[in-house]
């Protein structure tokens, strides 16, 4: 494989807001590709059949599109190894699985889930590895035709060998070696069945001649399943970059707990996509002559793989205000201008607007004093104004928590979708809808008067909101991880028994 041309790729899943680590991963797939001449293939990972939905495809879509990382090959531009959407190529990966189960290197598993949940229960008190414990593997021919003529549902499971060593090359972190013993007997296919990431993976890099794996190092665990499934079905294996994870100013790996992490938010707050791309491509490369300012034309000129550092980057917001300051302040006047245009100040944009100003302006100039909140980076707010009357800051801080996580689930975010948010989750905290619009609306805005909250909402736009709720939990005081592991716990539980109503 190493003498083909190149071909790498990306495999996004459709679940929620364009992750910034999708934008990070996509831009050295990128490099390395045009750097010596290959392609870069953008495949959608739909295969989770609850949480993909195409409204999200279409967000990946364009903010990948606004990024200026084209692909060459992907769902909406077609090539010669598609279908590029998952869910299209369920036969593919059933007539693999089939083949793995016929050669002996998987087995059906018609485990229940209550004999799983004991299982892994079991092995938690005992303080042993955690895992499958291959109790399927056994099962003889007459016991698994007894379950298949019951009708028993199944899940397909790869075989691992139980001793021995499996030592598998990464292009960056040399030879690594891996306990066989310690991997578990992966699923391979659900019962629903769909593929799991590692066999649709596997498959489709082989069939779409994917020469380069680059992907993040949460992987590395992954990695012996996804070689042994080359062994076994007798593939050369791709080679393998595992780059550093995008790191908080604690060393975590990058969380909406604690930094914005949609691509459309930094769109929306007015980061130009060259900064942002500049921004990323500083956080594991350097530049051979040292620059930190550069177009993404150079750092393809420029790409060596070599120089990608594994240090853990940190994703520091004034870093990446500084970097989308020098390349605004390198624009001309009539292409800032047009910069200003494309983003918010355009006929489109502006209309949004006026239905909710056309009873409030009494001079032109009154648009700024209502307006500015939807073209502000950022907003200032008293933390001691946002509880409403009566209410404590800690209350009012899991209100909110719990306002974020119901905005995350909507697909739609419109006035109708929003209005619902409010009355759920006031229902469920026990607030009027006056107490949660004061709340949500000091978060949001930073002002006790501002147009009608649901449509000004819908305007900033869910990843806007969401951040600026989340600045204003952390104000009224910043929920530890066993504080918010319970509140968590009793909100879904909340959240399941009226969903179970409606």
């Amino acid at each position: 494989m190493s003498d083909s041309p190149i071909r790498v790729r990306i495999a996004p899943s459709p679940t929620g807001s364009p992750h910034v680590g999708t934008a990070y991963i996509a831009l050295y797939n990128y490099c390395f590709a045009k750097a010596g001449g290959g392609s870069f293939i953008l495949r959608i990972e739909d295969t989770d059949q609850s949480r993909s939905k195409p409204e999200y495809e279409t967000m990946i879509l364009d903010a990948l599109r606004w990024t200026g990382l084209q692909w060459d090959e992907g769902p909406d531009v077609g090539g010669d190894y598609g279908p590029y959407r998952q869910s299209e190529r369920t036969d593919i990966y059933r007539e693999h699985a089939q083949t793995l189960i016929d050669n002996g290197h998987a087995y059906k598993c018609f485990c229940t889930e209550e004999r799983l949940n004991a299982l892994r229960e079991a092995q938690r008190q005992a303080g042993g590895n955690m895992g499958y414990d291959g109790h399927c593997a056994t099962l003889s021919a007459e016991e698994i035709k007894a379950q298949e003529d019951a009708g028993t549902p199944f899940t397909v499971r790869m075989q691992v060998p139980r001793e021995g060593q499996l030592v598998v090359n990464d292009t960056l972190r040399g030879d690594i070696t891996f306990d066989l013993a310690t991997i578990d007997h992966q699923i391979l296919l659900k019962s629903d069945g769909f593929p799991t990431y590692h066999l649709a993976n596997v498959v489709d890099d082989h069939l779409m001649k994917i020469t380069h794996v680059l992907r993040g190092e949460e992987w590395l665990p992954s990695l012996p399943k996804h070689v042994l499934l080359y062994q076994y079905f007798g593939w050369e294996p791709t080679q393998v970059i595992h780059l550093p994870l995008l790191r908080n100013a604690d060393g975590s790996k990058l969380s909406k707990r604690k930094n914005p992490t949609s691509i459309l938010y930094y769109r929306d707050m007015g980061i130009i996509p060259e900064a942002l791309v500049n921004f990323l491509g500083n956080m594991a490369y350097s530049q051979p002559d040292g620059s930190e300012i550069f177009a993404l034309e150079k750092m393809v000129a420029d790409f060596d793989i070599k120089r990608i550092s594994l240090g853990g980057p940190i994703f520091d917001m004034d870093k990446l205000t500084w970097v989308n300051g020098q390349h605004l302040q390198a624009l001309p006047a009539e292409e800032l201008v047009a910069r200003l245009m494309g983003w918010r100040f355009n006929e489109t944009f502006l209309q949004q607007l006026m239905p909710m100003m056309t009873k409030r302006l009494t001079t032109l100039g009154d648009f700024t004093k209502y307006c500015d909140i939807f073209f502000l980076s950022q907003i200032t707010v008293d933390k001691e104004t946002i509880p409403p009357k009566g209410k404590e800051a800690e209350d009012t801080r899991d209100f909110l928590q719990k306002f974020i996580w119901e905005l995350e689930t909507l697909v739609q975010f419109d006035r109708e979708a929003i209005e619902q948010a409010f009355r759920i989750v006031g229902d469920i905290h026990g607030w009027s809808m006056r107490e949660t619009t004061h709340a949500v609306r000091l978060a949001v805005t930073g002002k006790t008067v501002v147009p009608p909250l649901f449509d000004s909402m819908a305007i900033i736009g869910s990843d806007v909101c969401r951040n600026r709720m989340m600045a204003a939990v952390t104000q009224l005081g910043p929920l530890g991880k066993k504080k918010l592991k319970k509140l968590r716990e009793s909100w879904d539980r909340a959240r399941a028994a009226v969903a179970g109503v409606d």
